[in-house]
């Protein structure tokens, strides 16, 4: 296991974080106005990216990436600039391919809160199939977009997983209209292809990880893209229906028969979720909704539910929420604690997470899209 300090590192500063969060957060609750649009075949319509004040000094930030490669800027179809951070082991190389990981961040960070999680740390000695040890270690960076979340986080930086077209063709038609890819999606698979050009991927071991509504995305993402291998995640939102969504959808294997079904096409990928038994807004019954629809998949979701002291049990605390959805109140003692868990990242259970990506490479005799 990796050792607590990592985590003690931060602490302090996350504590003072998560009273300044938790006290922007009880100020309001709102569904932002896209809320009452139509819902469509592929849920909600894709997220509004804010521009002006704020928003343009926000979507302008560059990650620092500390002293490692900052790759991009890459323009994407919505005219927004996406930069990514890498990191890569010195002996990475098309002689010596190494396992890919993705790693998304939660809403309202940015690309270089990977350091709050211990994994940079790791890149040149965890063990996750290749020869010798080590991996990439890739960051990118979302969007200042509307969210379906309460009070502040309805506008940040984050993933869009409300607009579930990631359909690996592209563009699809539906009924004579054309829904573009999500643009998140699209600007992920610039940045992995990127690194895969340079050959040193090792293309069955592309995992995907995340934190919160990185997580959310993250699993959507590993649920379309049948590229990846595996999806390790902490905390995750249901991407397929959480909080204020008005458009939830069940994920299915195949061509969906109602707007209330979205197909999915990587649906037997393998799927860890690390979550807390309190965690924000009350979404730990939100987790249990969530391996419900992706066991219809077929397969079970490996759904680790934690106490505030990392150990393992096997229930939520009614205390933080009882509701499927997602109670979203964030001014009671137990949504208190729930903030206070979910804004920090369970550094011990790192290696389990990575032992799992590593127990789930692609078939080596699987074809490569």
């Amino acid at each position: 296991m990796l050792a607590t300090p990592a985590r003690l590192h931060h602490y302090g500063c996350m504590r003072a974080l998560v009273s300044t969060f938790v006290a922007l957060l009880a100020v309001a609750m709102s569904i932002n106005a896209a809320g009452a649009a139509q819902c469509g075949p592929f849920g909600d319509a894709p997220a509004e990216v804010n521009h002006g004040g704020y928003a343009n000094f926000v979507s302008s930030h560059n990650p620092i990436c500390w002293g490692r490669k900052v790759v991009g800027p890459f323009t994407d179809a919505d005219g927004t600039q996406r930069n990514a951070c890498l990191y890569e082991p010195a002996d990475a190389g098309k002689t010596n391919p190494l396992p890919l990981v993705i790693f998304l961040h939660g809403s309202i960070a940015t690309a270089d809160s990977i350091r709050l999680t211990g994994l940079f740390a790791l890149v040149k000695t965890a063990d996750l199939g290749g020869k010798p040890p080590g991996f990439i270690l890739l960051a990118p960076e979302g969007r200042y977009t509307t969210h379906f979340y309460p009070g502040l986080d309805s506008n940040g930086l984050g993933w869009d997983n409300w607009y579930r077209q990631l359909n690996p063709a592209g563009d699809v038609t539906v009924a004579g209209v054309v829904y573009h890819e999500n643009q998140d999606a699209a600007a992920i698979d610039h940045f992995v292809n990127e690194e895969i050009a340079t050959g040193k991927v090792d293309r069955n071991r592309i995992y995907v990880m995340g934190w919160s509504n990185g997580a959310a995305m993250a699993m959507l993402y590993a649920l379309n893209r049948p590229s990846v291998a595996a999806a390790a995640v902490y905390s995750a939102p249901d991407p397929f229906g959480a909080f204020t969504d008005p458009c939830p959808q069940t994920p299915v294997a195949t061509a969906p028969n109602a707007v209330g079904q979205v197909q999915v096409f990587n649906p037997h990928v393998p799927l860890m979720h690390v979550r807390n038994d309190c965690d924000i807004g009350g979404i730990c019954p939100n987790g249990i909704k969530l391996a419900k629809e992706l066991s219809t998949l077929g397969d079970s979701v490996n759904d680790i539910m934690l106490d505030p002291s990392d150990k393992q049990v096997t229930s939520c605390d009614d205390t933080c929420g009882t509701d499927a959805m997602g109670d979203g109140k964030v001014a009671s003692i137990g949504s208190l604690r729930g903030a206070a868990h979910h804004l920090r990242w369970p550094a011990d259970w790192n290696i389990s997470m990575l032992a799992f990506l590593k127990d789930h490479p692609l078939s080596s005799a699987a074809p490569h899209p």
